[in-house]
């Protein structure tokens, strides 16, 4: 189990308080992926900040740092002033003993104001890192922001209420393909009718394999805009059909083609989400061929359309980013 301490200073903003444990319990619908969230309050909290702040209680101080194995410090309210001494040491012990620690938005200046960011690269919210260029100047501040990584410490602009960072946590723990699965999950949570036998497929998270089929996997995964059919992948392992098949359903739970038919709308998912190509790019991307085709899978793989998807997906996310700009406009 990898246990996350989020230390929650007063006025954290409250999405960037409870997105890791929403992101990191979406991750956990993968069975080999366990992570132990705690919520750790800093000496002096009160609430969290923004138009309708709100009290928590929960059983760790400080000491929730001592054996976490990734600490998050989301931003806060005072982020200009010198933190705490405890709270300086609990960071400082924390990155002694090689614990990760990732920011998000003005929590970057917290981290920076123990020293540990000095000679390193950072990023914070974009509307302040002149700021903490000027504050901080042994910080090397990326303007852009995004996600930017320097050895054990990690840092985010806050889009998404931190939402980028702690995908790219679980990346760096577990791959892409969890990655996935978990900022799909974290947006959208789609239904799959219970009774659609692909709509079942999908449903199931792409199982690791023990190793036996990585090769073959890799190889499906790197040809999805090509016609396989079930010949070529048993060819390429080396194994008849019946074994293939036996094989893949042991390790993953899935057939080799279900397999594939998943691999294929989920490199769909994210070509909806992240590119603007068109529905007959996607298509042929993705190896599903035609768009009335590429339709009629995803809807029976999601229980909706790719359209609909794509802009479901595209809706929230700017909601997310616009409710962080909101938060950032106030003191």
């Amino acid at each position: 189990m990898s246990v996350i301490a989020v230390l929650a200073l007063d006025g954290v903003p409250g999405y960037q308080l409870t997105t890791p444990g929403l992101t990191f319990a979406a991750a956990r619908h993968h069975p080999w992926v366990d992570y132990d969230v705690r919520i750790c309050v800093a000496p002096g909290f009160e609430s969290t900040g923004g138009a309708a702040p709100f009290r928590i209680e929960t059983a760790w101080g400080l000491e929730g740092l001592e054996d976490a194995d990734t600490v998050l410090l989301p931003g806060c309210a005072g982020f200009r002033d010198e933190p705490a001494p405890a709270v300086a040491d609990a960071l400082r012990a924390a990155a002694a003993r090689g614990c990760r620690i990732g920011t998000v938005g003005t929590g970057t200046f917290v981290l920076a104001a123990t020293g540990l960011l000095d000679g390193r690269r950072a990023a914070t919210s974009r509307r302040y890192t002149e700021e903490l260029a000027r504050l901080h100047p042994g910080v090397e501040v990326d303007p852009e922001g995004e996600v930017v990584s320097h050895g054990l410490f990690h840092s985010a602009a806050g889009v998404l209420g931190g939402l980028d960072l702690c995908l790219h946590l679980i990346t760096l723990d577990h791959g892409e393909s969890v990655v996935t699965e978990t900022e799909r999950q974290a947006f959208l949570q789609l239904q799959v009718p219970a009774d659609d036998l692909t709509g079942d497929v999908a449903a199931k998270t792409l199982a690791p394999s023990d190793g036996s089929l990585d090769e073959a996997i890799r190889w499906m995964e790197a040809n999805l805009q090509h016609p396989l059919t079930l010949a070529e992948i048993a060819d390429r392992t080396g194994l008849g059909i019946r074994t293939l098949t036996r094989r893949f359903r042991a390790e993953t739970g899935l057939s080799p083609l279900q397999y594939l038919l998943r691999a294929r709308i989920q490199l769909a998912q994210r070509l909806l989400e992240r590119t603007d190509d068109p529905i007959e790019g996607i298509a042929a991307r993705t190896g599903l061929g035609t768009p009335a085709n590429l339709r009629h899978h995803f809807h029976r793989c999601t229980g909706t359309t790719p359209g609909i998807y794509r802009n479901a997906f595209r809706s929230l996310a700017a909601a997310f980013t616009w409710t962080e700009r909101d938060e950032a406009d106030r003191p």
